[in-house]
């Protein structure tokens, strides 16, 4: 069946108002990761009224729409919890309550990522308005939780504990205006410095352990800046893009882009002001390109000079993650995230190209202030942060997509907005891409790189 891209398109433009009167709605309800309760409601409540066959909010608090009767399933995600608001002072209107004017909403999570939330629900009713669900499959919405504290969490939630495993999922994270068929993974390491307590007055009766922790601050630093010269002591990160270091992957680590480390927080204890720290310890943000391993990041630092030099008062190891969600429920994992990369050829990401070249042409698109972040880039590339497709694609192998309204340089920062245009952009594609997902193309050879996962059972 011939699609008709102009009805695809009429209909989501007539949906405009109530995607983003649905977006506002969302961002009225602070949803920080495991205060997702109000917004799942709110979700529901909009699948419900736009005539799902079926929602339901599962033991984790996921709260997920079903529309067709098929055996096989076509996902698409989006995560509905935020990062929180930070300075208030830096923000110019209610983060919560925002505006919007003719091109723009204005507030938390407009991009990153309920706008995605509203694009998807919508593009369920156009399926749904036009008959377009494909024989054979049903299509199961996602609105997923606690991914900014722990990204691809709930889909190991969904695969391991709902038993579900879709046949591909579109991604709705911002990718401003592209197709993305990947990107870096990432890892949240632990360093732990011992040393002994004393009085400050006589500090050379203890072992400081900041000042230890000190060496090793800097040295984690030269990790992520240094080069990569034969005459470089601590080689940097960026050694993964030589094919020297890195033979196998170093042309898709030159497509993520490199590898990097920084000190996310830190922490110490001391008896008291007027005394000698007697632990200090480190959080790193490790990004992990293509050829990179959780083994070789713990293993990198466990070789740094000073910490070696510190011996068995050094402790390196990896972070696990355990907070409830807002529905109670716990479930523990390591807070490791793999890189992946699909293939450009792969059916899932050829059925969002021909949908974007059907309907909008080879270039990326967007309302005119959004255009000078998307001129000039290719319309397939790959995420600079890390999504929920860690675990879809990263961790389980199902082939995983993204396309979703907003930027990534919207993320995070204050006085966040998304685009109209890209509600209405992404509701349509979604409804075409699902519909050129071509069967007979299908082959089990999508992934081009995918790290893998820790030798831990987590089920």
């Amino acid at each position: 069946m011939a699609l008709d891209y102009e009805a695809i398109k009429k209909a989501a433009e007539g949906y405009k108002a109530d995607m983003v009167c649905f977006l506002r709605a969302m961002i009225s309800h602070p949803s920080e990761s495991c205060e997702e309760k109000e917004v799942v409601a709110c979700i529901k409540a909009e699948m419900e009224k736009l005539g799902y066959d079926k929602v339901e909010v599962d033991g984790l608090g996921n709260v997920i729409g079903w529309i067709g009767e098929g055996e096989k399933i076509i996902a698409i995600d989006s995560h509905i919890d935020t990062v929180g608001i930070g300075n208030r002072e830096n923000w110019t209107a209610d983060p919560y309550e925002g505006y919007e004017t003719d091109e723009i909403i204005y507030g938390r999570g407009g991009s990153d990522q309920e706008g995605g939330m509203a694009s998807a629900v919508y593009s369920g009713k156009i399926m749904k308005d036009l008959g377009l669900i494909p024989a054979g499959y049903k299509l199961m919405i996602v609105g997923s939780v606690q991914e900014e504290d722990c990204d691809g969490m709930c889909w190991q939630y969904i695969v391991n504990k709902d038993g579900i495993r879709p046949e591909f999922v579109i991604s709705t994270e911002p990718t401003d205006g592209g197709i993305y068929r990947g990107h870096r993974g990432r890892m949240e390491i632990r360093v732990d410095v011992h040393g002994v307590s004393c009085h400050g007055s006589a500090p050379e009766r203890g072992d400081n352990a900041i000042y230890k922790m000190a060496d090793i601050l800097q040295e984690i630093r030269q990790l992520n800046n240094n080069g990569c010269s034969e005459s470089t002591a601590i080689k940097g990160l960026v050694k993964m893009l030589d094919p020297k270091y890195n033979p196998e992957h170093y042309e898709d680590a030159r497509f993520l882009g490199r590898g990097t480390c920084t000190v996310s927080q830190i922490y110490f204890t001391s008896p008291s002001r007027c005394a000698v720290a007697d632990s200090c310890s480190i959080s790193v943000d490790r990004r992990m390109t293509a050829g990179e391993t959780w083994e070789s990041c713990l293993r990198e630092i466990r070789d740094l000079p000073a910490v070696k030099k510190y011996g068995e008062d050094v402790q390196v190891s990896m972070y696990m993650y355990d907070r409830p969600s807002w529905t109670g429920e716990v479930y523990e994992t390591e807070a490791y995230f793999p890189t992946w990369i699909n293939r450009e050829s792969a059916a899932h990401v050829k059925a969002l190209v021909d949908a974007h070249k059907a309907m909008f042409g080879e270039e990326r698109i967007g309302a005119p202030s959004a255009m000078s972040t998307r001129e000039g880039r290719p319309l397939t590339d790959k995420w600079t942060f890390s999504t929920n497709g860690v675990a879809i694609q990263g961790r389980y192998g199902i082939p995983c997509v993204g396309f979703g309204p907003g930027a990534e340089s919207q993320a995070h920062a204050p006085n966040e907005i998304t685009w109209k245009q890209d509600l209405v952009t992404c509701a349509a594609m979604y409804t075409a891409a699902i519909n050129l997902y071509p069967e007979e193309e299908q082959t089990g050879d999508v992934t081009q790189f995918r790290a893998g996962k820790t030798n831990n059972d987590i089920k």
